[in-house]
């Protein structure tokens, strides 16, 4: 049998068991504590989806700008060339985590029935550095609405590949990353532009 003092002490037990699952004080603390992880990974994930839409919508805006200024041109040097894809680039300020590349082709078709499609002058940027991408003369495409005998095409088209901010170190480099996160590490952006030239048939150029 127990003891009085034994029986006093199991009521003393139980009774405080009981208060401590009634209390409510610290139920909202604990909440807080599951939720709060899950509202920051919902924010960030947000706010990474909207700047990852925004700097879609300006490397579009690359190759449409860079279009729309060589495309008022009546001849073009490589300087020009280089200055008008400069200008595009900031474009995409102020996002620095990676850098895209443009390449500018000037088209002829021919004048054919059936015409021909080939590169007449290209030039390109890739990160800070300048050069020619397809040789004159060289084989190419566009879409069959643009393919229409003796006419000429200038064709943009810009890149990117995008580094979202979980996956930047902050110096310039990407993270190396591993599962999910390296799925999503890198998000290729790109936009391919066609305009004619506006103030002459042909825009040449004499150093390219």
């Amino acid at each position: 049998m127990y003891s009085a003092g034994a029986h006093r002490g199991i009521l003393a037990i139980v009774g405080r068991a009981r208060r401590f699952g009634g209390d409510r004080r610290g139920v909202a603390a604990i909440e807080f504590a599951f939720i709060m992880p899950v509202l920051l990974i919902m924010y960030f994930i947000t706010m990474e989806a909207s700047q990852a839409i925004e700097t879609s919508k300006k490397v579009s805006r690359i190759g449409s700008m860079v279009a729309d200024l060589v495309t008022q041109q009546q001849a073009v040097v490589q300087a020009n060339l280089d200055a008008i894809m400069k200008i595009g680039t900031t474009t995409l300020l102020p996002y620095n985590r990676s850098k895209p590349s443009i390449i500018i082709t000037a088209i002829q078709m021919s004048d054919e029935a059936s015409p021909t499609v080939k590169v007449v002058w290209s030039r390109k940027l890739v990160g800070n550095t300048y050069s020619a991408d397809a040789k004159s003369g060289d084989p190419t495409t566009v879409p069959s609405t643009l393919k229409i005998r003796n006419t000429f095409l200038i064709r943009v088209e810009s890149d990117l590949g995008y580094t979202p901010v979980i996956a930047w170190d902050g110096n310039n480099a990407q993270q190396k990353s591993a599962g999910l996160l390296s799925t999503f590490s890198h998000i290729n952006m790109s936009e391919t532009y066609y305009l004619r030239p506006r103030r002459s048939p042909t825009i040449p150029c004499s150093d390219c």
